[in-house]
């Protein structure tokens, strides 16, 4: 959420900021004029309180000398009256206001590049060079089906499409994975944690999920408003809603393996063969909770992260700067990874890096202060992927396939899978 004062103060400079990702500006004056009226009531409140107050005192004086008090009863009465009337209408502006504010994305960054869509994304660097293959290969899915591994039929039976069930090595495999993530995270400095997989919508609406997208989010069915989580970045990142922490504390550091569930409301038709786009999938996330000096680093030392277990696993990549047309609605910045896929001839994203600055902070209100004093100030947040197991475990599967349909194993991934190859 946008600090209301900063849309006030440097309306321009929001106005312009918010533009380059074609959005309607023209909420924001809305939100001036609901915030003028917002002052005026608190004002008029606060007159009426007083006028209350004084009237009051000359009941009391005229009480205690004998005399007749009713009509300035009356008139305190009615002053009550036209004050719950203003606290009223008071709320309702207050609503209005945190309602439009909720509905606009963070700013972006100045060196965000400008665009519409992908095609504009900024390519910053590359890793590895694609491998090349003397033999007819095989995608993803044909080589975990004729190894008897990915079940997508079975998974259709049990729950529908975009499901699949893992057998054998390659359930070993997305476990080994994971442990591996983690462990090259631990030693980052990171806290592991298993968070809860259905949350509140408060939590959801602290990271900014809520209400804007609510149609990508799977609802239970019950009296609480729970929903599966779609990132771990959702319950993590909330661990400290409502607290004011000091400054000496952070950064704060967290990984959490949890499997992600979506509805893909808006991707008919995109990746509908095999692991790519799926409803349920796993992922290592990491997130942050900074101060505002410490954040441009966090976000550094982020993606260096997922990059080195990239590195690790020997999978050719690229680094890029998301566009204003492709940046999320909390972002501020994002760096993606794209992992070389052989079967699709490109690069696909495994991995999604953001600073989200105090924006989810003022929605969740995580605060610190300066060494415990002081004022307490929004902290920024940070989140993204070490990476997305299942994403990754298809470039492993891929790039690693031997011309016998079998799948190496990546040296750094041996100590957990205690394997050097998968085959029939």
């Amino acid at each position: 959420m946008l600090d209301l004062k900063l849309i006030e103060n440097e309306i321009d400079y929001v106005t312009e900021n918010l533009k380059k990702r074609g959005f309607d500006t023209s909420v924001l004056e809305t939100i001036i004029n609901y915030n003028h009226k917002r002052k005026e009531l608190i004002s008029t409140i606060e007159g009426t309180r007083q006028e209350i107050n004084r009237i009051s005192r000359e009941v009391g004086a005229k009480k205690k000398a004998g005399e007749n008090a009713d009509e300035l009863m009356q008139q305190v009465h009615a002053l009550k009256v036209n004050i719950e009337a203003d606290n009223t209408a008071l709320e309702s502006v207050e609503n209005h206001i945190h309602n439009e504010l909720s509905s606009i994305p963070n700013l972006i960054a100045d060196d965000v590049p400008i665009g519409n869509n992908e095609e504009a994304n900024r390519e910053e660097s590359t890793w590895g060079e694609p491998r090349n293959f003397d033999f007819e290969i095989k995608d993803h899915v044909a080589l975990g089906e004729d190894l008897g591994m990915l079940d997508f039929e079975t998974a259709a039976k049990l729950t529908g499409s975009r499901f699949v069930v893992y057998k054998k090595d390659l359930a070993k495999l997305e476990r080994a994975l994971a442990n591996f993530m983690l462990d090259y995270l631990s030693d980052k400095g990171y806290e592991e944690t298993i968070p809860p997989f259905i949350v509140r919508d408060t939590t959801l609406y602290g990271t900014g999920q809520l209400p804007k997208f609510q149609e990508d989010l799977f609802k239970l069915e019950g009296e609480q408003p729970w929903f599966l989580i779609p990132t771990a970045e959702v319950p993590v990142t909330n661990i400290h809603a409502n607290e004011i922490l000091n400054s000496k504390d952070l950064p704060k550091k967290f990984s959490a393996h949890t499997p992600c569930f979506r509805s893909e409301a808006g991707s008919y038709g995109k990746d509908t063969r095999g692991l790519i786009r799926m409803h349920q999938f796993s992922k290592v996330e990491m997130v942050q909770l900074t101060t505002a000096e410490q954040s441009e680093e966090a976000l550094e030392e982020m993606i260096t992260n997922a990059s080195g277990v990239l590195e690790a696993l020997g999978l050719a990549y690229r680094k890029m700067t998301l566009c204003t047309g492709d940046i999320g609605f909390g972002a501020r910045k994002t760096y993606d990874l794209e992992v070389w896929v052989p079967s699709q001839n490109k690069y696909r994203e495994i991995s999604s890096v953001s600073n989200c600055w105090d924006f989810q902070a003022r929605r969740a209100k995580i605060r610190y202060k300066e060494n415990g004093q002081g004022k307490a100030m929004f902290a920024h947040t940070l989140n993204g992927s070490c990476l997305a197991v299942g994403r990754t475990l298809v470039a492993i599967m891929e790039n690693y396939q031997q011309a016998d349909g079998s799948i190496k194993i990546p040296e750094a991934l041996k100590p957990y899978f205690r394997k050097d190859v998968i085959s029939k």
